[in-house]
């Protein structure tokens, strides 16, 4: 079986900020993202998925290295000083990478 590297950008950020990255997201090359509710605890203390001003969400995006760097970099500029955002990336293999 041939497994095919890409990578997974990882976006926990504010829901407010949901409609905003999906376009910023689409227009730095993203194909899709997955967006799911999202709470925890950190620096920017609890946030749960029970109001708007206190929800988060998790955007997960397959992707190609310049378009997640793209994305990382764009985030960092645009949104982290003023929002509770964090971005981390993972290698990952998949099966078809027409999908991404």
């Amino acid at each position: 079986m041939n497994f095919y590297q890409l990578r997974l950008v990882t976006i926990v950020t504010e829901a407010a900020l949901e409609s905003s990255l999906i376009q910023d997201i689409e227009q730095l090359g993203a194909h899709g993202y997955t967006i799911t509710d999202a709470r925890g605890k950190g620096d920017r203390g609890l946030r749960n998925a029970g109001g708007e001003t206190s929800a988060n969400i998790r955007i997960e995006i397959v992707c190609n290295a310049q378009v997640s760097e793209a994305i990382a970099a764009h985030l960092k500029q645009h949104y982290y000083h003023n929002y509770a955002m964090i971005l981390y990336i993972s290698d990952v293999d998949v099966l078809r990478p027409d999908k991404f």
